[in-house]
């Protein structure tokens, strides 16, 4: 499953840990998941938390069940210590990103592709022509461009923050593959 909501990418890494922190270690133990995270964290509006906890399933932070929402542990064994909220992998988010979060995996593909840095609008542009290439959508109003412009750059921000792409004063790079 591929998740489209991108929330705007925080300054500090560790905002992502602590709105994960703010979810219940339980479903069901919180009546109101958005207005908890509204009260416990920097977000500000319901739109916001509503983003956030989509996207924290996206990067498999999170899990939604019958009773609510609650954090989800990275471990292997799926419980989770309520007092001690899971540290989080890098590893492990990379790959959820690339894999979950609709449109990520073409934009750091992109990125990999050339030598050079590229914008977002160049990025955007890419997968467009690309998409266009495959007959998967024909030519779409600028309005919309702006928008998908705008996503990739969301996208970009977090590639940068999972430590995928560097920006550079050019536009964004790819990170080179580790191992």
């Amino acid at each position: 499953m591929r998740f489209k909501p991108v929330p705007e990418p925080p300054a500090d890494p560790e905002v992502l840990a602590t709105v994960q922190r703010a979810l219940p270690a339980t479903a069901g133990d919180v009546d109101d998941c958005c207005q908890r995270l509204i009260d416990e964290t920097p977000l500000e509006t319901r739109d916001e938390a509503a983003t956030w906890l989509t996207f924290l399933r996206a990067l498999e932070l999170a899990t939604e069940e019958p009773a609510g929402f609650r954090r989800r542990d990275p471990d292997s064994s799926g419980e989770i210590d309520p007092d001690t909220p899971p540290a989080l992998e890098l590893d492990r988010l990379r790959r959820a990103f690339r894999e979950r979060v609709d449109g990520a995996d073409a934009v750091i593909s992109v990125l990999e592709q050339v030598d050079g840095p590229l914008t977002a609008g160049e990025i955007a542009t890419a997968i467009r022509e690309e998409r266009q290439r495959s007959g998967e959508r024909g030519r779409r109003p600028s309005r919309v461009e702006e928008a998908q412009r705008e996503r990739t750059e969301r996208l970009l921000e977090w590639a940068v923050l999972l430590e995928l792409a560097t920006k550079t004063g050019g536009g964004y790079r790819s990170v080179p593959t580790r191992g």
